[in-house]
């Protein structure tokens, strides 16, 4: 089975949330300042070099107009496979 680490989990969901932003036309700046943040938290953030809080993922997916559990669908990552509940290995 594979495992996910929080490193992988971080690049992956950041760069989906770096995708949604991007799909939105909403620009890095913007959104930093609705979120009252820095343009390099936000950098950082879709760089995966922050550990998001459910807080911060729902004022996202809030101010973005999506559901949190989209920052997750579709995420490649090397690493981040989930398994389905239920199923084994």
């Amino acid at each position: 089975m594979a495992t996910t680490t929080l490193e992988s989990l971080a690049r992956a969901v950041g760069r989906k949330i770096a995708e949604v932003r991007a799909g939105t036309g909403v620009s890095q700046e913007k959104l930093a300042e609705l979120m009252e943040v820095t343009v390099r938290y936000l950098q950082r953030v879709e760089a995966g070099e922050e550990n998001l809080t459910l807080g911060s993922l729902a004022t996202l997916a809030n101010l973005l107009g999506v559901k949190p559990i989209d920052f997750f669908k579709g995420a490649k990552g090397r690493n981040t496979r989930v398994p389905r509940a239920g199923r084994r290995g």
